[in-house]
């Protein structure tokens, strides 16, 4: 697979070579722990799923790490409204955080360094950058002199009014969480936090650095400076980023309401599958505008889909696919074309719409003429597809729902009807502890088996 990324510091598409043949080294932006993550959040943690995905479906060996920030403003301010420490405020998100990729069915990183456990990574490089005179101490704090860093901007572009020095280091406040440190007690910037957690688990330089276009300045391009001053290394290869999630046409603000997250979405009868399906729908690097009947149609497509999947499994278990020379004869001239098309498609700066194109097109090729295929066959290309679309095929079980199961659906139903939508999400948690999924859709809800 010759795999081609969309790389910020050029502005258009490159062949992806990591630094180590057959190795990539790549690190996250992750949650700030002061809420509930958001859907603009959830959709960027998909999209470096799936970039992830694709990297292993390439053939790569793919060391992930995901940053926690568990110590920042809005952290200490949360906390201080609740009368907590902030170890005990962000506790609760979190959990939250990890609950919402596994909904997600997003793979877990093999780091989640939390900021507050490498606070002596962060000391030692501003160490680094005071002797050089690239930082120097302020009135607040530590700050970082850009006019020291002679490509600055170069990942950004920032205005000219935007490029100001910006601080490594806080001293201490009353109230405050505060560590010691050589030059006085405080707490790390932001920028400072990130530089040390990816260079400490992925080295001074590193294949890809992903998160939202929102963080290209300051965050990444003060990252790129700081880390460079400090090791004189080039600090990333390939940056990547998520486009915008907007809600109805508009950005996601209190002020206009419009903030959910995917216990939001659960609450109105939605699998987080479904918002990964939605996610899926859209290049990363496009803007997607969420709304609740764009959620209803991702919802029937993958109902539709799940359905396909369910009568595959169960036709192949009962033996009804073809002998196994037609099989073979299939899956020869049928199948792989459709899979070469996927990987040509993924491959493509991650394009999946087209990739989820091209397997609604196997599906639709099917159905025209089952007589030609082998369940096992079509089965075998939808896995593998779904090796990086991450929806969850192999864990569908084609079994019966229980009476239990099909009572507490009727319950629910009528509980939907009365608009006692506590008492139906309350139905719909029972369900799911027995094991079953539950789809709304046009025409009824639907159970699938987890």
């Amino acid at each position: 697979m010759n795999l081609k990324i969309y790389n910020y510091l050029s502005r258009k598409k490159e062949p992806f070579k990591p630094i180590k043949k057959g190795l990539v080294g790549f690190y996250a932006c992750g949650p700030t722990v002061y809420n509930y993550a958001h859907i603009g959040n959830l959709r960027a943690y998909i999209f470096e799923d799936v970039l992830r995905r694709t990297l292993e479906y390439a053939g790569y060996k793919v060391k992930h790490v995901m940053n926690i920030t568990d110590v920042d403003d809005k952290i200490i301010a949360g906390a201080r409204r609740a009368g907590k420490n902030v170890g005990d405020f962000s506790q609760p998100y979190k959990k939250a955080f990890f609950e919402d990729l596994n909904k997600l069915n997003i793979e877990k990183a093999r780091k989640y360094p939390e900021a507050t456990k490498h606070i002596p990574e962060m000391i030692k490089i501003a160490e680094k950058l005071l002797p050089k005179k690239i930082a120097y101490p302020a009135k607040d704090g530590i700050y970082f002199d850009i006019s020291k860093f002679k490509s600055y901007g170069r990942l950004a572009g920032p205005k000219p009014k935007d490029r100001k020095d910006f601080v490594i280091w806080k001293y201490a406040k009353k109230g405050e969480p505060f560590w010691k440190s050589p030059f006085g007690p405080g707490r790390p910037g932001w920028h400072l936090e990130c530089s040390a957690m990816s260079m400490k688990y992925l080295g001074a330089s590193f294949d890809i650095h992903a998160g939202g276009v929102d963080l290209l300045f300051p965050h990444h391009e003060n990252e790129i400076a700081q880390s460079e001053s400090a090791t004189g290394k080039k600090f990333v290869k390939y940056f990547v980023e998520g486009e915008h999630l907007l809600v109805e046409g508009n950005k996601m603000s209190k002020s206009l309401g419009n903030i959910f997250t995917l216990r939001d979405l659960e609450k109105q009868g939605f699998s987080p599958l479904v918002f990964r399906y939605l996610a899926l729908s859209a290049n990363y690097r496009s803007r997607l505008n969420f709304t609740w009947e764009s959620l209803e149609a991702a919802q029937a497509a993958l109902n539709r889909l799940y359905e396909f999947v369910l009568s595959q499994k169960l036709a192949s278990e009962n033996r009804l696919s073809l002998s196994s020379q037609t099989r073979a004869r299939a899956h020869a001239y049928d199948f792989h074309p459709r899979v070469s098309d996927f990987e040509k498609a993924i491959s493509n700066d991650l394009d999946v719409p087209k990739a989820l194109a091209i397997m609604w097109k196997l599906i639709k090729d099917y159905n025209k003429s089952p007589q030609k295929y082998g369940a096992k066959e079509v089965l075998g290309a939808l896995y593998e597809f779904d090796k990086v679309l991450g929806l969850g095929f192999k864990n569908l079980k084609a079994k019966s729902p229980s009476e239990e199961a099909i009572k507490l659906l009727k319950k629910r139903e009528k509980a939907r009807k009365t608009r006692d939508f506590k008492k139906a999400d309350e139905i719909r948690e029972h369900i799911r502890r027995l094991g079953w999924q539950v789809n709304d859709t046009p025409s009824g809800s639907q159970l699938f088996h987890l």
